[in-house]
């Protein structure tokens, strides 16, 4: 797809380079990618953007129904879905960023990026469900996953972590980290109206695409143009019992221990005794005592590649 010249989609194309992503390494494909344009898609515009505001600003101005290729991770994609969704753009994704789970869900994961952007700028876009994560701060739309509790700390410590380690070994060292802080609370989950946990648990987590934490395949099941999303309940694990489960979780094999609970829903309450950590997409927010998640089937128009389910 990549060997020849390609045309940008009707209506100008942007494409949007974040160089912040994968603590900070795509920046040098910065002009990798502007030489591929100039010679392959000279029709589209290119930006390289750092700065959350300006690239949302960028996004607002472009015509409704365009094409917007972002050149990052799971990071950026949450940070500028609000943008893309107001415009009604369509998502292109050239994966570089440190977790791609949404890239894997897309099948564009282990794509070269000259063949990620190829496909990102001309390939048909289909619709995808995202995610709504409402809490006494704001409502925020996600793609991948919404994380509340222990895996909500991790993700607070992997965003502090060393910038050397990038992706499921980022995710692993902030595990061992949080361990030593490792804390239950007692959470009321209540889906599509019936009331399903009201005791300890170490997480719980929403689950848009099949993997969250750069591939953690922790709803192996979960599709992302289903209609739904999935809960992922792990209840009262200590430390010993969070370390033996670890390899379960990476292999997929977590989902038999009578601890570990799933469940797909539409809408979704969780309420909690005291604050609990936040986060979406691996972003950290502010910690809450009370959540709402629901399912937005469909809301995204997004370009799919060739492992896509």
């Amino acid at each position: 797809m990549a060997g020849g010249p390609v045309a940008a989609p009707a209506g100008l194309a942007l494409v949007l380079l974040n160089p912040r992503a994968a603590g900070g390494r795509t920046r040098r494909l910065a002009d990798p990618l502007r030489q591929w344009l100039a010679s392959q898609a000279p029709e589209a515009a290119f930006a390289v953007v750092d700065d959350v505001d300006r690239a949302r600003a960028l996004l607002l101005g472009r015509p409704e129904g365009s094409r917007v290729v972002l050149v990052g991770g799971d990071g950026t994609v949450h940070c500028l879905l609000p943008a893309l969704l107001q415009r009604k753009l369509s998502l292109g994704l050239v994966p570089v960023g440190s977790g791609n789970d949404l890239a894997r869900a897309l099948g564009l994961r282990g794509l070269a990026w000259p063949d990620a952007l190829a496909r990102a700028l001309c390939g048909p876009a289909a619709g995808c469900d995202l995610g709504e994560l409402v809490t006494e701060h704001g409502a925020w739309p996600f793609a991948s996953s919404v994380e509340a509790g222990f895996d909500a700390a991790i993700a607070r410590r992997a965003a502090e972590g060393p910038q050397w380690l990038r992706g499921l070994p980022r995710y692993l060292w902030a595990t061992l980290r949080e361990l030593a802080a490792l804390r239950r609370r007692r959470l009321r989950v209540i889906v599509d109206g019936e009331l399903v946990h009201d005791s300890e648990a170490l997480f719980a987590s929403c689950l848009n695409t099949p993997t969250y934490g750069a591939g953690m395949p922790a709803v192996p099941g979960a599709c992302i143009d289903d209609g739904r999303l999935d809960l992922l309940i792990a209840g009262r694990f200590g430390r010993f019992g969070t370390l033996l489960m670890l390899p379960r979780l990476l292999a997929g094999r977590h989902l038999g221990h009578p601890q570990v609970r799933t469940a797909p829903f539409t809408q979704l309450r969780v309420e909690c005794g005291d604050e609990m950590p936040l986060a979406a997409d691996g972003e950290p927010l502010a910690g809450a005592r009370a959540i709402k998640v629901r399912a937005m089937p469909g809301a995204l128009q997004a370009v799919r590649g060739p492992r896509a389910g």
